[in-house]
């Protein structure tokens, strides 16, 4: 993760200036490059991500609240797209699909063959718009998942237009996990965007420069526009209010049955709401389905959720039955024994899971209150 701590740094010194409308014209680059443009977009007044083919279907002119449990967008007087939180789903969904097809088999003559899951032909993705929580959640995936096939072939010849958060939500927490609110090195540009909607561009890679390049993109930005957007920057990581605590979090680790895990379990609904928005969240299980009419069958790889109760079962039943022995899986694997898998937390502070509970429960207070 990239530790990008309270204070951003300026932008390169070699930045650019962008109009609003210059927006359009870098979608447009990226879409004549062959490439499906992701970014941040709204759908039934949410926040949300989704193929997009200008900066029209940008949130311009939208602003969302976030609390424990509580979700709200609404429309505004704002001339910024980016000025929101996390979007209500993350990214990963379009590097780590929720369904993948693995095998399918058919009858031929009466003899079973089976069918590896055809290498369906995809278009190389571009996410535009892509915040510094987001994508250090992709940087833990790629050692997660650095030998899942289709995960590779999709991340590989990803190109990441990242935006830096100029406001947070009161969920946000990526100030004390190390990774935000300036986007880190995993950025092929960067964009920081002013109060009035015009943005300072920050190539990060040689790709990502003749991107811009490319967009006939070249207006070399101020210094005042520059000092500008790394104050905005500066400020939405002063407005937030939640952190983790790594003391306490180190106890849970050293006596994992002398935390209060049960206060915890006694609001949770095991509903899985926590790991399905989660940027990290990585686990899958396996479903075989039979079609009755032909006798063909396909085994699929599908998200799954360690709060299902089927997640944890071996001969028998569940070895854990419990909610509370299924939150505490959940928080140690996540904060504590990620570290010893991946050299890494598997939290990058973007607060969705404190947003999407029904029941409000906040990770950064779960075991410290």
């Amino acid at each position: 993760m990239s530790d990008s701590g309270a204070t951003a740094a300026l932008p390169d010194p070699a930045a650019v200036s962008l109009a609003i409308a210059d927006l359009d014209r870098l979608i447009s680059t990226l879409r004549d490059d062959g490439r499906v443009v992701i970014g941040p977009t709204t759908r039934d007044s949410v926040m949300t991500l989704d193929e997009i083919a200008g900066a029209g279907q940008l949130p311009r002119g939208w602003l969302d609240e976030q609390s424990p449990g509580k979700y709200r967008a609404t429309p505004s007087e704002t001339a910024t797209a980016f000025a929101h939180g996390p979007p209500s789903m993350s990214w990963k969904r379009f590097l780590h699909e929720e369904r993948t097809l693995v095998i399918s088999t058919s009858r031929t003559n009466g003899a079973m063959v089976i069918d590896p899951a055809p290498a369906a032909p995809e278009k190389p993705l571009a996410f535009f718009g892509i915040q510094a929580c987001d994508l250090a959640a992709i940087g833990v995936l790629d050692v997660a998942l650095a030998d899942d096939a289709a995960y590779r072939r999709r991340r590989d010849d990803l190109l990441v237009v990242a935006a830096s958060c100029t406001d947070s939500v009161a969920t946000c927490f990526c100030v004390s996990a190390g990774t935000g609110p300036r986007p880190g090195p995993l950025a092929d540009i960067v964009l920081t965007e002013l109060a009035d909607g015009s943005l300072i561009a920050d190539a990060r890679t040689e790709r990502g420069a003749a991107v811009l390049t490319r967009a006939g993109l070249d207006t070399a930005a101020t210094e005042a526009d520059c000092r500008s957007a790394a104050a905005l920057v500066d400020a939405a990581a002063a407005r937030q209010t939640r952190h983790l605590d790594t003391e306490a979090i180190a106890r849970a680790a050293a006596a994992p049955d002398d935390v209060g895990w049960d206060a915890v379990a006694e609001r949770c609904l095991t509903c899985g709401n926590c790991t399905m928005v989660c940027p990290t969240c990585f686990c899958t299980s396996i479903s075989d389905q039979t079609r009755l009419d032909d006798g063909c069958a396909e085994r699929w790889q599908i998200w799954a959720s360690c709060f299902s109760l089927d997640f944890a079962y071996v001969h028998g039943g569940s070895v854990r039955t419990s909610p509370t022995s299924r939150y505490r899986q959940w928080y140690l694997h996540k904060l504590v024994t990620w570290h010893d898998q991946f050299d890494s937390s598997g939290c990058v502070g973007c607060g969705r899971c404190i947003t999407w509970c029904p029941t409000g429960i906040d990770i950064t207070e779960a075991i410290t209150s």
